[in-house]
Formats: C-alpha cells, structure tokens, sequence
C-alpha cells in the first residue's frame, strides 16, 4: 500500500528522464546493502523434522486367523446362486475340505511375504478361543516392543456382533465360539494392527475403540487410586499404537460377485496388481484393448520386483500413484505414520486406497482407523488406468508374437508434469502433486538424471521446498545415490545433498557451486566430529587440501574451506598439529581480513589440550596478528576477532586474571583530569563536554516527536551526519563549524549494572593504559603478549557497534569476576608499568576451596563501579602449587582424590560459559546461504519483483528532481529569501543536511538528531506531512554519523527517521589516531557514491579511505601538515582529493599515486582556519574555498596562485556551496547570513529585524544547501531552524 501511494502521485516520465535514470542510477554501487547489513547474523529457524520418524517400527510377527469351516456356511448368511468362492486365489471346493483350508493357509502366507518375508508367520486354522490366546501371547511375547499383524477372515463364521465379539469354534466343530475384542486386545498387546475380512466388520472397528477407552479410563483410575482394585491387577496395555482395517462398515456385507474373490479385502491388501487388472478387464471401458481376456492376464509376463518387466512396472507405476494420492490428500502427520514408519504397515495402506477404489463399486466402503479421508475419485487413479491399458493393449502381441515390451510413458509425462509446475507456477501455489513420483524415478537409470536436475531446482526454492521433500522421503533415496559411482550425477547430487544439509543439518553423518557446496558438505559433517570421523578427516588429507583451496579464486570457496578448517580444529588436538605441520595458520594470514578466517584461526588458538611452549609460541603469533584487526571496517569480522580472542583468554586464564588485577588496581589509583567545558576564545570548536544522553527524533512541521531510539552512553553530538538514498549522491557538506564532541563508547549495550566492570570503568583502564594505536604491537616481545591483548579486549568494549561492545564485556567481565572471586595473585606487573612482561614461567596462587568459578549468571550484589582489593580467603587453602606455564589458572593440584573430586566440576563451568555464549552464529548464516534459492534471478535483476520495482521508482523520481531543479537553477536564482519553513528544534543546532530527493532535513544538536518534513514544492505529493515520514521510512536511506574530538567512529543508521525503529547498519572506527588538542576540527569527511569510497581526516596527519563494498581501509594519504584537516571534498572523475587545513592551507591529493608523491599542489593563500574546500566536480571544475577571515578564492587546478577573491562578511561561523547553482551562502555571529553568486554579488540579505513583524534570527550556528533544489537550511543559536528559498515563480 505504501509504494501503491507513492506512484498514485508520482508524475509521469517520459523515456529520456527513463534513459537518465539508467545512467545516472542504475550504474551506481550500493553501500551497506549486504545480507550482513539487512539481517541478523543468525542460522536459520530449526526446521521442525517431522519427516525423520523417531519411532520407525517394523512388523515382525503375523498371525494369520482363518475360520473359514469350509464346506459349511454360516447361519446368518444367505449367499446367492452362483456366488464369490476363491479364497487367496484357490478354490476350497476344488478339493477336500482340511487340504483347501491349509492350502488357503499356505497362499495367504505367501501373498503376505511379498510385502515382509522376514517376518515370523504363524497359522491358526479354524482355531478355538484357547489356541488364539496362545497365538497372540506367543507372538507378542517374542515381538517385545514391535509391532504384530492379526489377519481374521470369517467367512466361515457368524458376523461380529454389536457386543465387540468374533466367532470362532469349538474343539469338535460343534459351535461358534464368541472372541470378545477386548480379550484379543489384552493378548495383542500394542503396538499391533488388526485386519478383518468379514461382513459388518466395522462393528469390530468401533468396539475396538470402545475397549480401548475403556482401558485408558482404568488405567488412570489406577494412577489417581493406589488402593482401588484395578491398580492391584496387571495393568491392560494402552492401544493408542494400534492400526486397523476392515472390509466393510456396520452394516454392509462382503460383494458376492461370482466373478471376484470371496476375500476381495485380502485381495487387495496382499495381491493388489493382479485384482486391479482383473477389475480394469471387468469394466465397460476394458472392451477398448481388444483381445484382452481373464486368462490373458494370468499370463502376464514378469516379476513383481522387476521393474523392467511388464508386471513389475505396472507395480512400480501402482506405487508411484498411491504414495502420491496419499501424500497429497492426508495430512503430513499421518502419512509420516503410515506410509513412513513401517515396511510392511505403508504396503498395506497404500494397496487399501486401491480396496477402497474396487470396492467402493460394489457398494461396499472399507474402514480404516486411523480414518483416512476418501481417495478413490482422486484424478491419479486415472493416470492408473492409462497405464494399465497402455500395458494391456501390448499383452497379445507379446504372448502370442514374442514383439518387445514398449515401457510406459507415465513417469516421463509426469516429471514433464513436474517441470511445467516449477517454470510456469507462481510463488503462492499448492505443493506439486508429482513429487513423490519424482523420488520414484529416482530408481530408474533411464530418466534419473533429468529427475535429479527437476527435484535440485525444486529443493532451490527454500527451505519449505527441501521440508516437503524430505517430508516425502527423499532422504533415503539420496542417501543411496550417493554412494553411486556414476560422474554425471555427483554434481547434482552434491547440490541436492547441499540443500538438505542448509536446511537440516543433523541428517545421517554415515553447478558452478558444485566446489563450495561439497566444501559446504564437509563443514556440516565435521561439525559434529566423532573420533571415526576425524580419524577419517586426517587420513583422507583433508586438512592439506582445503589449505590448497585458500587461495582459489572462488570467494564462496575461500570462506567455506575457511569454516571447515576452523570446524576440524575445535577439540580435535590431533587436527590442529595436522595444521601446525602444514604451517595452516600462516597460510590463513593471507585471508586475515576475511570473517571465516578469524573464525578459523580463532578454533586453532581454541582447543583445549595442554600447552607446550611450541604452542604457546604459535598460540602468541596468530593473536599478534588477530590483533591487527582491532579497527576492521567490519563489525562482523570484529565479533568473531572477541570470539577468537576469548579462545585465547580461556587457555590462559592465569595470565589473564593477572593482567586483569593490575588494570583494575592501576585504574583505581589513577585520577583523569577533568576536561575543560569551555570554549578558548576565538576557537569554533569546543572541547570535551559533559555527558549526554543523545536521542534520535523525528518531526513535522506541525509537532515535535522525541525519543526515536535508546542509547547507551553516547557522550556527544553529531558533528557531521550524511543522508544517502540508494542511488542517488550524497547530500553532505563536511567540515562543519558547529558545537560538537564526541561518544564515549557504543550504543545498546547492557546497562552497568549487569557487569562487574562498568563501560566508565573499562573506558578509563583504556586512557590509563596509554592505548593510542596497535602500530606498537608489531615486535613486541612474547612475554606482554597478555597485556597487548588485555588492551585489545578493553579497546573492543568501547566499539562502536552494540554487539561487539557486548561480547568484548562479557570477556572482560569474564575474567575480572574470576580474578576477584578468587585469592589475588601474586603480581606480575610492576605497579608502574603496564609493558612488562605479564608471563612469568611459574606464578604461586592460594584459592579458597569454594570459590572456584561460579558462572557469571548466579546471582551477585552490585558491585562498586571500582572493584576494592580482595580480601585474603578466611580459612587456609587446602592446598598450594606451582602453575607452570602449560598449566591452566584453575587445573587441581597434587591433591588427594577427594579435593580433586571436589574441584571437578568448578574449573569447567568458567569456560563453559564462555565457550556456550560467546558465539556470534557465524557459520550457522553462512549456511543459510545454501537453504535460499541460489539458480533464482536476484529480486534486483528480475524486472517483475518489488524490489525491482520500488527501486525503479525511487530512480525515477531521482529524475524528475534532478531534471526539476536544473531548470530552476539554469534560469537563475536572483534572490533566496523567501521563509518556507521554520521550526524550534530541541536543542542549538549544530549540523543540518536535506534528504537529496524527499522533503526532510536532519537537524543534530550537541544531545540529539531531530527529522523534519516541510511542504513539498511544486505541489506536494502528499498533503499531510505525516504521511510523507509514514513512506519515508520505507525507502532506503543511511545517516551517517561522527562522533570528532574523542574515538573517531564513523555509524550508520538506516529507519532514522522511524520514532519507534531506527537501526544501526553497522559502524566502525574511521580513525584511530586522533590527536588530543584543545583546537581541532573533530573528524570530517566526505563520500564518492560512484565508487563507494569514504574520506575521512580531522585530528589526524593522514586521509583515511575506506571501501564501503569491502569494508576496508585502503589508503592512507599523509596530509603533510602540522595541523587538523577542516574540510574535505573529492571528485570521482579525476581522483582528486582537495583539504582544507587548520593552518590556512588548501591541499591538493591525487589518490593514484604514491603516499609520497600523491600531493600535487598547496594553496597558502588563507592566514586562517579554512572553513570550507570544495571542489566542483566538472571535468574543468576549480576550487572554492573560504576561511574564518571571510574570503573566499578561486583556484584552477593548473594555477599555483588563486583566480579570483572575494570578501564576504566577518565574524564568520558557517558557510556552505551549492553544488548544483552557483551559490554560496556566509552565516555570521552577527545575525545575518548573506547569499552570493558566483561573481561575489549579494543577492539576498537575511537579517535581525525589530517590530512586532519583523523578521528575527539568532546568532547562525549552522547552514546547508539542498543538493538540487534553491534551498537553504539555517540554524541559529535561538534552537530555530528555517528554510529559505527562491523567489515563488521560479519554484
């Protein structure tokens, strides 16, 4: 509805604003719209395996019940003249009466062993009560916990009466004899299922159920009441497990047809292909195969398991169909029980759909508990019958001319079928009916191929394509496949296999893709290592060959070689000195600066066998080199660096807990000056001030709406912010004059009070500590390794970004509460230094025997902001030792068994709780990778999706307002003084931008940033300015925030102008090195969105540029100057950087060249701070740029002296340059701003005006021009902020 809104008012454009578009914007990069910027670095959701049957049964017992008292018929059965006879297939009066029964026996076991020949078979032949209480004891006496099969045929007997009674005989053949069925239930046991084959036999069906409530009731009688007298009895065994099929309801009798089978039902349940051709050639459609005859189909040639035979394709064609009626009309529960669970149990249910269908014509309705609902109108049985009569028009030619079998057409018409449903279906749509015929072809050579390339784009589109699957039984199917030795199926397989795995990664251990996804495999397999497996691991070289792969081109197989190298190294010592051989982790050094690698390095530093000084040593090397990371552009490659440096901190913790004691006492005793709160006179730039709380806020014209996000001790203002719109340039003016400072640590984090260590008191062992700069790492000795890395974690607390603050918290706070929950060490450190070395071989420790390691989640008083010292442990230690250096800080000393058992579970429970939190689920993402659609055409390149077309519309939008606005301009703005908007902001602004395309500006004040709509021109679009932020949120905007004069973060914010929702992208340290000075110009900086890049400079002697597509730095330009950097401005086309500087000097950068020849030309022409550098970004552009004094020149690139200067007013605080018209506008402390052209007349005065209408505005502390637009943002040290324009018939 939102983008349904915005094209109802969007004007129309025709096809050369359409073709600007595609110039302009389509071939633009896109900055932080990774799937690492837009989701949660999190796996996917489990997937619920309702496919994977934790209680598969089989059927190993078979009673087979006949009374059939042949030769005698029942008394309550009239049958008619002539009338159903065979029974299994045999005549009983074709011969005596005792050798027809144990014919009939002997056929009804054989027909059952088609379907289970493993199973233990048992005949009772017109038994009495007494021998079928034996049978059904016996039989689940040995089934113990599987599943028994009654077969009851009462033919012979009476039908069952309303009582839940059975007939069978007396022992001289006198009587009929009643079987109560809740006697059978007590022998039969559960689980077990019922078959019967007589008329009424659904009466039996319901007194079951009866019975079976019966007992359910008993049983929970005798759980509320011991004392009652069913709980003195045996307990009757619960018949929730049972199954049953009848051949018919209450009320009707079996079919008497001469023509079928006396046991029709048995018939189809155990010989269902040759009852089905019997009944095709019964019905009127059967006189279309001519010459096809009853006995013609005793004749049908084949077995049954031979699918390349006729009979043994019609019975693999039968199963295709009936697993495919019931997989699409019963619910998935059901079917995983019946046609899953057990062999024996699924043959019989799908051969009762076709009872049902035959059975059904003779009026005649089969019953099945559990109920399933009607199948036999379902559209395959037509499929069905085409088969049958494709097979059955060859059989004279074949019998009586020997001519070749042609093999049907079915499965290659339905994996068509298939076909057409993937390529012409819609996203919402029912699942493919064809889908377990498709598993079914997977049998045949013949067309396993092309099922196999069908089902792999089937299983691409997600993870609820892969659960439907495996939900049919896929599983085995592909399980067997790959064990298969034919080369073309191993790239299918493989991505088949790929996709199962992505989706359910427990499944059994025993394309152009196609490399990383086997890679992907292996990671999935080695992940739940077992010692089998990582045997197999090492003697299969497995880890020399994904070191190979490190440097392939391939980045999706970089990473995943990375992961499986990291999965093979956590707790298998054995691999990690496998990798140790291969020098693995100086061969992961290549890919430092790729997230896998960190997290494999951070497993080979993690396991957990003792150390030797070999692995100490290699152990120190690869966290040196993990340290160079501290300032990663990544937040992602910074959370797994906390992750791989807690590794480390665990297999040290005595080290550690040391280092930690003399930060902790180093900054109790160290006092912070406190910062100056004023400014120096005649400096535009404050220092340090008193914390804040910052909010994010979003307004209107009309109101005021505060409170847009939460965050945790962020000190300071914005100085510079950044509105950037997918596509579209930057709106920025860097090099703000404007009252700022900074953010002490990050945002949304816990609140102190959950940590023994507050963010104050982390952010003050940092300062203590002398931190500037990990540059003094490199050649450090070994033995101040720990305090290095003690530093790393304590500059990590204070990131930027939330989740890395947190994770480096929990690490610290880790150790502190270990160190101070024990005795205190014996120091390592000198009290005065803290570059020492923190590793002596042998450090002596006295613990009290309960204080050992309780986890950090117990509960604990709150502690002071400063821990105190320790006391001394108020009873004796029970023991004393020494801890060498392979000794961990907690390992039990020469102690008796005893205190060792009392120290056992202690010293564990720490590390698991570093090992069990920190994660940052990594791996788990990566995967989902595999779970999404990989041969889908991205939703950004497939011209019929959304995404497509809401970016369409925002980029020609763009259009229209660029090619709006260069008309205004080309016609020439004379004046700019027209008010538009004005709106008091909560605090002296400070930095104000405009939205480049939607009528918004950003406005920052020293607490907070405030989001104001204003009337659109020409007519608005929207009519309320409401409804305008309601779609703002919708489009794909950053903010850009800086925090100077403190740590140098750079964050973006996307949803900033939601109240309820803003959210951080990512953020990261932009510079390092900022120098403390009471004068300086913060961080500025300065964005090229035709390549991506960021500048950013201040306090510092360097530009620092950043890839915002890698998140890397990837230069660093020396300024040259003694002094800060006040403004930056680049251009993409000449890969020019122009600086102005605190020393008067504008600096001129060309970036392809070397840091020592890359500054091509110094303008000293200003005596004083440069408050602006701009350079026009026209092949032929100049420089503009304008000091504190009030005089702006001109420079030609070519020219070592300026062309042309102007004076403009004095006292100058803000200036800004519109990039589009040739405009400059000059606010000063005196109340007024002037605008100029670019021939330095004035062409508009905005001033203080006294009277009751007169115009009044504060001391200007800020202002900006739109981008396009002749518009003028000013704020003034009033808390007003106004919008002044052009002239009403220009706009």
């Amino acid at each position: 509805m939102k983008m349904d809104l915005e094209l109802l008012h969007s004007p129309a454009v025709g096809p050369a604003e359409e073709e600007e578009a595609d110039m302009s914007d389509w071939n633009l990069p896109l900055a932080f719209m990774k799937k690492r910027h837009s989701e949660k670095i999190e796996g996917s959701k489990a997937l619920a395996q309702s496919w994977r049957m934790k209680d598969r049964m089989k059927t190993v017992s078979v009673a087979l019940v006949l009374c059939l008292n042949v030769g005698v018929d029942p008394p309550d059965v009239v049958k008619t003249s002539p009338c159903a006879r065979l029974e299994c297939w045999i005549d009983p009066l074709s011969m005596s009466p005792q050798k027809a029964l144990e014919t009939i026996g002997a056929n009804l076991q054989k027909q059952y062993e088609n379907w289970q020949p493993r199973a233990r078979y048992k005949q009772s032949l017109d038994p009495t009560v007494d021998e079928v209480k034996k049978l059904c004891t016996s039989l689940r006496r040995n089934a113990k916990e599987e599943r028994v099969l009654f077969h009851y045929n009462g033919h012979g007997v009476p039908r069952p009466t309303v009582n839940g009674e059975i007939w069978v005989f007396n022992k001289n053949y006198t009587q009929y004899i009643p079987l109560s069925v809740y006697d059978l239930q007590t022998w039969m046991g559960s689980p077990s299922i019922f078959v019967y084959d007589c008329s009424n036999a659904g009466i039996i069906v319901k007194s079951f159920k009866q019975f079976a409530l019966q007992r359910e009731q008993e049983l929970e009688v005798a759980a509320i009441n011991p004392n009652h007298p069913l709980a003195q009895m045996p307990l009757p065994p619960s018949m929730k497990n049972c199954i049953q099929l009848a051949a018919c309801e209450a009320l009707e009798l079996l079919p008497m047809n001469p023509d079928l089978p006396a046991d029709l039902f048995t018939s189809c349940l155990t010989t269902p292909i040759k009852i089905a051709l019997r009944w095709f050639c019964m019905q009127k459609s059967a006189k279309l195969v001519p010459g096809v005859t009853l006995d013609l189909i005793e004749k049908i040639p084949g077995r049954l398991n031979d699918r390349r035979t006729p009979l043994g394709e019609l019975n693999w064609i039968f199963t295709a169909i009936t697993d495919t009626i019931a997989w699409n009309v019963l619910p998935r529960d059901l079917f995983q029980k019946l046609f899953r669970q057990d062999l024996l149990v699924a043959s019989l249910f799908r051969n009762f759909l076709l009872a049902e269908r035959i059975m059904r014509s003779y009026n005649c309705t089969p019953v099945s508990s559990p109920r399933l609902p009607p199948t036999y109108m379902h559209a395959m049985w037509q499929a069905w019958d085409l088969a049958v009569d494709i097979c059955l028009s060859q059989l004279p030619t074949i019998i009586e001319e020997g001519t070749a079998f042609r093999h049907s057409p079915f499965f290659a018409e339905q994996l068509t079928a298939f076909q057409v449903w993937l390529t012409m279906g819609v996203e919402n749509r029912n699942p493919p009916e064809q889908l377990p015929i498709v598993l079914q072809v997977l049998l045949s050579q013949v067309h396993r191929l092309r099922a196999l390339d069908l089902l792999g784009r089937f299983l691409d589109l997600g993870p609820w394509a892969v659960s439907l699957a495996l939900s049919v039984g896929i599983f085995p199917y592909v399980l067997k496949l790959l064990q298969s030795s034919a080369r073309e199926l191993r790239p299918l397989l493989v991505f088949i296999w790929a996709k199962i795995l992505a989706v359910d990664s427990v499944s059994d251990q025993h394309r152009t893709n196609i490399v990383p996804m086997a890679v992907f495999i292996l990671a999935v397999i080695v992940t739940q290592l077992h010692h089998g497996t990582g045997e197999a691991c090492l003697q299969g070289n497995l880890i020399s060959i994904c070191l190979e792969q490190l440097s392939d081109p391939h980045p999706l197989l970089r990473q995943w070689v990375a992961i499986c190298l990291g999965r093979i190294w956590q707790n298998f010592d054995s691999a990690r000195w496998c990798g140790v051989r291969d020098s693995a982790h100086e061969k992961l050094y290549s890919l430092l600066y790729a997230v896998r690698a960190v997290f494999a390095l951070g497993t080979f530093v993690g396991n957990s066998a003792e150390r030797t000084d070999h692995s100490t040593t290699i152990d120190h090397n690869v966290a040196m080199m993990l340290a160079l990371l501290i300032n990663d552009g990544s937040p992602v490659v910074r959370k797994e660096l906390v992750v791989a440096l807690s590794h480390l901190v665990v297999q040290y913790e005595s080290n550690f807990c040391t280092v930690a004691l003399q930060f902790m006492e180093e900054e109790k005793n160290y006092a912070l000056p406190s910062p100056a709160n004023t400014l120096e006179p005649g400096n535009l730039t404050p220092v340090r001030d008193s914390p804040a709380i910052p909010r994010l806020r979003s307004v209107n014209s009309y109101t005021n709406i505060r409170a847009a996000t939460t965050v945790r001790n962020l000190n300071k203002s914005l100085q510079n912010l950044n509105l950037n719109e997918e596509g579209g340039p930057l709106a920025f003016s860097p090099g703000n004059l404007s009252t700022s400072s900074s953010a002490s640590s990050t945002l949304g984090s816990p609140d102190n009070d959950e940590y023994l260590l507050s963010f104050e008191t982390v952010d003050k062992m940092r300062r203590v500590s002398s931190y500037s700069s990990l540059n003094s790492l490199i050649g450090v000795s070994f033995n101040s390794v720990y305090t290095q890395i003690w530093r790393v974690l304590l500059h990590l607390a204070a990131d930027p970004f939330p989740e890395v603050s947190d994770l480096a918290m929990k690490v610290l706070n880790s150790i502190a509460y270990k160190a101070t929950m024990n005795a205190r060490p014996q120091r390592i450190l000198d009290s005065g230094s803290l570059t020492q070395s923190a590793a002596p071989p042998r450090t002596r420790f006295t613990f009290p025997p309960t204080a050992l390691s309780p986890p950090l989640t117990s509960s604990l008083p709150s502690p002071p902001a400063v821990l105190p010292p320790c006391p001394a442990p108020a009873a004796p230690a029970p023991h004393s030792h020494q801890f060498p250096r392979t000794r961990k800080m907690f390992d039990k000393g020469p102690s008796g068994s005893e205190q060792a058992g009392d120290d056992a579970d202690d010293p564990g429970g720490h590390k698991a709780y570093m090992n069990a939190n920190l994660s940052t689920g990594l791996c788990d993402w990566s995967a989902k990778y595999f779970a999404q659609p990989v041969m889908k055409i991205p939703e950004e390149h497939d011209v019929e999706s959304q995404v497509r077309k809401e970016r369409e519309w925002r980029f020609l939008r763009n259009t229209r307002v660029r090619r709006q606005s260069q008309l205004i301009t080309q016609r020439g703005v004379t004046r700019l003084d027209d008010q538009i908007f004005i709106n008091r902001n909560p605090g002296v602004p400070s930095v104000v931008k405009f939205h480049p395309f939607n009528p918004c500006i950003a406005v920052a004040d020293k607490d907070s940033i405030c989001f104001s709509s204003f009337c659109l021109w020409p007519p608005p679009l929207f009519p309320n300015p409401l409804a305008f932020l309601y779609l703002h949120s919708l489009l794909p905007v950053f903010l850009i925030s800086l925090h100077p004069l403190d740590d140098g973060a750079l964050r973006i914010w996307k949803n900033f102008a939601d109240q309820r929702n803003p959210e951080m992208v990512t953020a990261w340290q932009g510079l390092s090195d900022m120098l403390p000075t009471t004068r300086g110009a913060g961080m500025v900086v300065d964005w090229e969105q035709e390549t991506g890049l960021l500048m950013a400079s201040g306090d510092v002697r360097v530009i620092r540029i950043w890839d915002t597509e890698r998140e890397m730095k990837v230069q660093d330009i020396p300024t040259g100057a003694d002094s800060c950097v006040t403004s930056l401005s680049c251009d993409s086309q000449r890969s020019l950087i122009a600086a102005g500087l605190g020393d008067g000097s504008v600096r001129i950068y060309d970036r392809r060249m070397g840091p020592n020849e890359c500054r091509v030309m110094t303008y000293r022409e200003h005596t004083s701070w440069v408050v602006k550098a701009h350079l026009q970004k026209q092949t032929d552009g100049n420089i503009i740029s304008v000091s504190v004094d009030g005089d702006v020149r001109f420079f030609e690139l070519r020219s070592p002296d300026s062309v042309n200067v102007l004076q403009t007013v004095k006292g100058l605080t803000a200036l800004d340059i519109h990039p589009q018209a040739n405009l400059f506008a000059c606010g000063s402390m005196n109340q007024f701003i002037a605008v100029y052209n670019a021939n330095g007349d004035v062409i508009s005065n905005i001033k203080y005006y006294d009277g009751f209408m007169g115009q009044r505005i504060g001391a200007i502390s800020c202002l900006a021009f739109h981008p396009y637009w002749p518009h003028l943002a000013v704020g003034s040290n009033d808390y007003y902020m106004s919008i002044y324009s052009a002239e009403k018939r220009l706009r």
